[in-house]
């Protein structure tokens, strides 16, 4: 069974940056695309980044520059550095893990397999 295990949330000022991590301990996630979404209050769940097995990665247009996803597959990992933090990044973050996953989108359906989240607040 693969448990997701999102950690790195908090409460930062404008400006600042914060780094994600979702770990899949004991399980490997080499063939998996590995996917960053979001989900602000009263809004729906939004795509932020994905990664391929590969190592391509996708960004959304609100966070290109500013985001970054890596993974290590040594250690069954996924991060997303957040830098240049906007009161808009404020949510409660997701990483999700899926076969094939990270095909050209960051796409909700491509994932079966999801973490608790993890609240990232960005105020001042």
């Amino acid at each position: 069974q693969l448990h997701l295990v999102e950690s790195g949330g908090g409460l930062v000022q404008p400006g600042g940056s914060l780094r994600l991590s979702c770990a899949a301990p004991g399980y490997g996630l080499d063939y998996h695309g590995l996917g960053w979404f979001r989900q602000a209050p009263g809004k729906e769940r939004e795509g932020v980044s994905c990664i391929t097995s590969g190592g391509t990665t996708v960004y959304v247009d609100s966070v290109k520059g500013r985001f970054t996803i890596s993974r290590d597959n040594a250690k069954d990992t996924v991060y997303l550095q957040m830098n240049a933090l906007k009161p808009e990044d404020t949510g409660v973050y997701y990483c999700a893990a899926g076969i094939g996953g990270c095909d050209g989108a960051v796409s909700a359906p491509e994932y079966n397999h999801w973490g608790q989240g993890t609240l990232v607040t960005v105020k001042a």
